[in-house]
């Protein structure tokens, strides 16, 4: 049997488990005359370059500009941060598709060199509503987006209580967002919570739902909180496409290298929380400084210096833009004259 009749066999299976034909699905190849000749885009770009993509997670444009200026090629933008630093609340469907797509805009905009993927939950409501929220991302300038198929309100990844929709509900989430997205530099990520709605058949029913999104019109697929190894290896061989894997802190899933999950077939790895954790710590530890002691005086290590966070923000470049303006205010004015 060739090669190509497997790869039909095992997408006509992935389908059929869901009674759902090869047709209701448009192809995802672009308008090119060659068929086969996908749209590129960053992301897909920056894969086949590195084989393997750390993105940290971010949340605001201060760390953004921190992310890309530590030399990492692509971010992340996490809800459960954004939720947590913009609300002041937990990851339990508090934020909205509109106040994502205003942070990535600023996100964006702080780091512009460097490619950034949004947290788009559930995308906002129907298939109707994922165009919306897909097309106000790439406004943003976001490169992409995460599109998961729990049910509202949704939940961290890692947290209990999670319910997914019905896999043909979420598939034409997929494919509606696949016709909002274009030919614009765009990467779609199918997220599925399903591991976690049952011990015995989650896993096989989430990679089934991952392989039945790739077809509806992914570009990678993303199956959230596996258990253990096992579980990873699983994921790496039955599912299609690249991969995506999430490294959380204290999470479900065991914590790997980027080199360690790309022999195990992840092709992007993302820690969403490790900037936010790392921060809240900073905070939690400063501040109870100053409380004690009522000043800092005795603890300056633990901050950034004057200067070293004037860096960050490159003030320099701003003082020379004053005087270059200033400069030019005075010339135009002598020769208005």
């Amino acid at each position: 049997m060739s090669t190509m009749t497997v790869m039909m066999a095992a997408k006509a299976a992935s389908l059929q488990h869901f009674n759902l034909k090869a047709s209701t699905f448009r192809s995802r190849t672009s308008k090119s005359s060659n068929p086969t000749v996908r749209m590129q885009t960053r992301i897909h770009r920056l894969i086949e370059d590195q084989g393997i993509v750390l993105m940290p997670g971010c949340y605001d444009a201060l760390s953004a500009a921190i992310v890309q200026q530590s030399g990492f090629s692509a971010g992340f933008i996490s809800g459960y941060a954004l939720s947590a630093s913009l609300l002041g609340k937990p990851d339990f469907g508090l934020l909205t598709p509109p106040e994502m797509a205003a942070t990535a805009r600023t996100v964006c905009a702080a780091a512009p060199m460097i490619p950034i993927i949004a947290d788009a939950d559930t995308g906002g409501g129907n298939a109707l509503n994922v165009q919306r929220t897909i097309k106000d991302l790439i406004a943003a300038g976001a490169a992409g987006c995460f599109l998961e198929d729990q049910a509202w309100p949704k939940k961290c990844g890692h947290m209990r209580g999670k319910q997914v929709i019905p896999a043909e509900e979420h598939a034409a989430k997929i494919a509606s967002a696949r016709d909002a997205i274009g030919d614009s530099d765009f990467f779609l990520v199918a997220r599925t919570d399903a591991r976690a709605t049952s011990a015995k058949t989650g896993l096989s029913d989430a990679i089934s739902r991952a392989n039945l999104y790739m077809e509806a019109g992914a570009d990678a697929c993303f199956v959230e909180a596996p258990r253990n190894d096992d579980e990873l290896k699983e994921i790496g061989r039955c599912t299609k496409g690249y991969r995506v894997c999430n490294m959380i802190e204290g999470g479900v899933t065991p914590l790997h290298t980027p080199e360690e999950l790309k022999a195990l077939g992840f092709h992007l790895i993302v820690h969403p929380l490790t900037a936010l954790y790392a921060s809240a710590r900073a905070l939690v530890d400063v501040l109870k400084t100053l409380k004690e002691n009522g000043t800092t005086r005795d603890h300056l290590q633990k901050m950034a210096t004057f200067e070293e966070f004037n860096q960050l923000v490159k003030l320099e470049s701003w003082f020379e833009l004053e005087a270059r303006y200033s400069n030019l205010k005075s010339v135009v004015g002598v020769k208005s004259r």
